[in-house]
């Protein structure tokens, strides 16, 4: 096992959580946001589907993604246009697919500090002539923060180890596409065990550091 084998799928799992977690942290944070003040008819229906990534199988999510990104639907065509190629089976594709599978754990946890915060300091900032930016700023997300981190902490984690729609969506190609969740399943697969070890062993000491920085923040 050379040095290089091992630590490529590990960058590219990096390169691809990075991006991937900024996106989900933003989304995230909107959509919580906006459900915890919102009262509306079909709000039930609406969260439902904002969580329905979180319980179908990553295949699933991921043949989803295939037929609404792929060569043949509108967003592929136009994509490709744009950019001269796929967007399937590209380190993009990946992002996508972390993003979508991620989302909804970071939706729950962030929700929950969203709906932690007192509305009665909101309420007393408007009144004061605070605009819904300033409210937001100086009030809701610093009594949040914690559990934003924590909400961000879990995304990035859920998306470095993505496996199912990441296969779906991106394909296993070594060097470009190849996240260190193929990889263990590729070396199972060919009895390539010291290889299994050691990338079992960097995920499982890298899901340990995040998971226990979360509980971390989300009780502190």
């Amino acid at each position: 096992m050379s040095w290089n084998e091992f630590i490529t799928p590990i960058v590219i799992s990096i390169k691809i959580a990075l991006p991937a977690s900024i996106l989900v942290f933003l989304l995230s944070m909107a959509a919580a946001r906006w459900m915890a003040k919102a009262r509306f008819t079909g709000k039930n229906i609406v969260e439902t589907l904002l969580l329905l990534p979180l319980v179908l199988p990553p295949t699933v999510v991921g043949f989803l993604l295939l037929v609404a990104l792929g060569r043949r639907s509108w967003i592929g065509i136009a994509y490709e246009k744009l950019f001269g190629g796929p967007i399937v089976f590209t380190l993009g594709a990946a992002v996508v697919a972390a993003v979508v599978v991620a989302f909804p754990l970071a939706y729950r946890t962030m929700r929950a500090g969203f709906e932690g915060v007192d509305r009665e300091l909101e309420d007393s900032a408007r009144a004061l002539g605070a605009s819904e930016w300033q409210v937001f700023r100086y009030i809701t997300a610093p009594l949040a923060a914690r559990t934003l981190t924590a909400g961000y902490i879990l995304g990035f984690a859920r998306g470095l180890g993505e496996f199912g729609a990441t296969l779906m969506i991106a394909g296993n190609i070594p060097g470009q596409t190849q996240t260190i969740a193929t990889a263990i399943y590729v070396a199972v697969d060919s009895g390539n065990m010291q290889l299994v070890w050691a990338w079992a062993g960097a995920m499982i000491l890298l899901s340990f550091i995040m998971l226990m920085l979360a509980n971390r923040f989300s009780r502190e």
